[in-house]
């Protein structure tokens, strides 16, 4: 099984990203540390379930995008990822 921690942040980077949010914007919204945040990006940390649930709801989809297993999506971030 895949760990569920590094997928929700392969997760978050990737639609984070496809929504044109910067990490400082996306941060702003939260009121919290950028180093959480991206703790939890990079699938470091556990969040809760209503964590979870307030991080879709601020990127606009459904809690299911944060936590389904999507290899394209991975490839796409690696990519992502790479341009930097």
């Amino acid at each position: 099984m895949k760990d569920i921690k590094k997928i929700i942040g392969y997760n978050l980077k990737y639609i984070r990203f496809k929504s044109n949010k910067s990490q400082e914007k996306f941060y702003e919204q939260f009121n919290l540390n950028p180093k959480y945040l991206a703790c939890i990006e990079r699938g470091e940390i556990n969040i809760g379930v209503e964590f979870l649930q307030a991080l879709a709801d601020a990127l606009k989809v459904n809690i299911t995008e944060l936590i389904i297993y999507d290899e394209k999506k991975i490839i796409k971030k690696k990519r992502i990822d790479e341009r930097k």
